[in-house]
């Protein structure tokens, strides 16, 4: 058990540290982002964003936001979950009829992902934890499991430089239970270059 001041002294260093990336990267990817917004708002009729209840750090809910990759409303559309290929509670289906042709190009690049940087700003997220999950299926991780929730969730971790939606429910617990165990600030920063070679390689990626 790590002692309760050193571990709220490496959560401070953590906040600093996301406060500082998310910020920087705010900056340089403010172009961009107005591009995508547009390209967003041409390529189906819906918000730009996508707003979702998550599940964060010890269970506190917040609303995280994507750019909308899917058409409006898909949350109400009926999911076919024998069609995840993560092989537990989690869905991905790499085939999900609900996707944009514009969402699915952002979606291979990550770029859906880029307004979660205001989320770690709020202090809501952080730049590399595990992924925040929606709610329904927050509640189906069990046992040693959730343990994932007792850090910030962040925009990348283990699991994303490791195949992503290919990475099997198992192993996507187990990394994330990992970096609980063994993170730092320069795994923190190993991890958030690793995971640029990551997103271009698009492995996993639906």
């Amino acid at each position: 058990m790590v002692p309760r001041l050193r571990w709220e002294g490496a959560m401070a260093v953590k906040r600093i540290f996301d406060l500082v990336v998310a910020t920087v990267l705010l900056v340089l990817s403010a172009p961009l982002m107005a591009a995508i917004a547009v390209l967003v708002k041409l390529s189906s009729p819906g918000p730009v964003f996508f707003r979702q209840v998550r599940t964060g750090m010890n269970g506190r809910q917040f609303r995280m936001i994507k750019f909308r990759t899917m058409v409006d409303g898909a949350e109400s559309l009926i999911r076919h979950s024998h069609n995840s290929i993560t092989q537990g509670p989690v869905f991905k289906d790499p085939n999900d009829y609900r996707i944009t042709p514009a969402g699915r190009y952002l979606r291979r690049l990550s770029l859906d992902e880029l307004p979660q940087l205001f989320n770690v700003l709020k202090g809501e997220m952080s730049m590399v934890g595990p992924r925040p999950l929606p709610l329904d299926e927050a509640d189906q991780v069990r046992g040693e499991h959730r343990r994932r929730f007792s850090v910030p969730p962040g925009i990348t971790c283990f699991w994303q430089i490791s195949g992503r939606s290919d990475v099997s429910y198992e192993n996507w617990m187990r990394y994330d239970l990992e970096y609980v165990d063994k993170w730092t600030i320069w795994s923190d920063t190993s991890l958030l270059l690793q995971t640029v070679s990551a997103v271009l390689s698009r492995k996993g990626a639906y």
